[in-house]
């Protein structure tokens, strides 16, 4: 009994610490002054539109894309001031109606054969309809998930029709299936060019990283291959394989599908991995040597160790013990009737790792940090770095100091307006500051 209560309050606490997202660390960085003098911590001034800090994030990163054509900031804004905040549905309701809307007035364009108008609109509504899917995660079960993240796919899929070829679907042969993904070109000369492979990480989409880093990689002479692996985009929706933590096993054969691709000088290939994918991206570098480059944005060492961080109240002793998993499990599944954070946090975790709990699937995380592989890493190394970094802070110069091959860091911050998760709000920047670096070492 004393150990069932024991172990009642720690989740408790636990649930507490995610709740309000204490487990977090926000950072402190400059900011303006409040009326009593004391200093307002920077994230404060970068709220979007909502007080909730996912909900913020969420907004400001569908608006982010508006400078590569995937957003229009008055849509952003209109369509953010209509949802009641923390109410998912409503969150759902408004995107949805704006993604429908967008795409109307794509088909109206293409109607009339205005086809850059047409494309315009396609690229905002995958973008729209894919935010107005991100917390239907909270119930995997839901039919919702599959329709929106497929008018996303349909309506980028659209847009790529109108590009003159320059934006290809592509399958990647892959363990007896395919992996989906876009090649895409800087022109149709026929020259061959450096490429970046580019993948993202626990959320993202092949869609999305076409309007946040191809875009601007594709003004710079950079050929690029975007693609889902396991646990991402439509390989867990509709092929349903789970995340892997050994990286590797994806990646080579996307290399070995791009080092075919006519246009690509298989000498200058690298390797860009956003958000989870600064964990991916070094691991499967650690194995692929021909990847000359390889930029984790931002770099991660220990997923595992990160995800216990924000989890405080879990220690490793407990997650073996099948008695104290139970009444973990037990009382997070209790919460997550009445707390909607909660919900989308371990569904999304769950759904895409295959766990069946809480527990199972913070435990099958353990696998997920680079501690026995960074030695392996021969490649040129970017390990970048936001100073407001919430989900992996610290995690970035973990990776860096752990490093052996040539290596550089990029600290972008907070003063300049980039430094949220990813640069997220500041993509202009980022790709600025990253493909600049990238030109000069390839």
């Amino acid at each position: 009994m004393k150990s069932r209560l024991i172990t009642a309050v720690v989740i408790s606490i636990l649930l507490l610490f995610v709740a309000v997202g204490c487990a977090l660390s926000p950072g402190q960085g400059p900011g303006t002054t409040t009326e009593k003098g004391a200093p307002k911590p920077v994230e404060d001034l970068l709220k979007f539109v909502f007080n909730d800090p996912q909900y913020s994030f969420q907004a400001m990163r569908a608006a982010a894309v508006a400078p590569f054509g995937g957003a229009d900031i008055g849509e952003c804004l209109s369509t953010s001031y209509l949802i009641t905040e923390g109410d998912d549905e409503s969150w759902y309701r408004e995107w949805l109606k704006l993604a429908q809307r967008i795409d109307k007035k794509g088909q109206d364009f293409e109607a009339t054969k205005d086809t850059v108008s047409a494309q315009e609109c396609y690229f905002r509504a995958s973008n729209y309809y894919r935010t107005a899917e991100f917390f239907l995660h909270a119930n995997p079960q839901d039919t919702r998930i599959l329709q929106t993240w497929g008018k996303s796919r349909e309506t980028f899929l659209k847009a790529a029709s109108l590009s003159n070829g320059l934006i290809r679907p592509v399958e990647i042969p892959f363990e007896g299936t395919t992996l989906p993904g876009y090649y895409c070109q800087v022109d149709k000369t026929g020259a061959k060019r450096p490429l970046l492979i580019i993948h993202s990480g626990f959320d993202g989409t092949a869609e999305e990283l076409y309007l946040a880093n191809t875009v601007p990689a594709l003004k710079r002479g950079f050929n690029c291959l975007l693609f889902e692996g396991p646990g991402q985009g439509r390989v867990i929706r509709e092929q349903k394989i789970f995340f892997r933590y050994n990286w590797e096993t994806v990646v080579t054969p996307v290399v070995d599908y791009a080092v075919k691709l006519p246009e690509v000088d298989a000498g200058r290939i690298a390797l860009l991995g956003i958000s989870l994918g600064g964990y991916l991206a070094p691991r499967a570098v650690a194995f692929e040597p021909r990847i000359k480059v390889c930029i984790p944005n931002g770099g991660v060492y220990d997923f595992h160790a990160n995800l216990m961080r924000q989890m405080p109240m879990f220690t490793e002793a407990m997650l073996d013990n099948p008695q104290a998993c139970a009444e973990i499990d037990k009382t997070i599944f209790g919460e997550m009737k009445t707390n909607p954070n909660i919900r989308w946090v371990f569904n999304d975790g769950m759904w895409k790792f295959g766990a069946k709990t809480p527990t199972e699937w913070v435990k099958a995380t353990r696998p997920w940090t680079l501690k026995d592989v960074v030695s392996r890493i021969k490649c040129q190394v970017l390990v970048v770095d936001s100073e407001n970094d919430k989900d992996m802070p610290g995690q970035a110069k973990q990776l860096f100091d752990a490093l052996t091959c040539p290596k550089e860091f990029m600290l972008f911050t907070a003063e300049e307006g980039a430094g949220e998760h990813c640069q997220i709000g500041a993509l202009v920047i980022s790709a600025e500051r990253i493909y600049g670096w990238l030109q000069r070492a390839l």
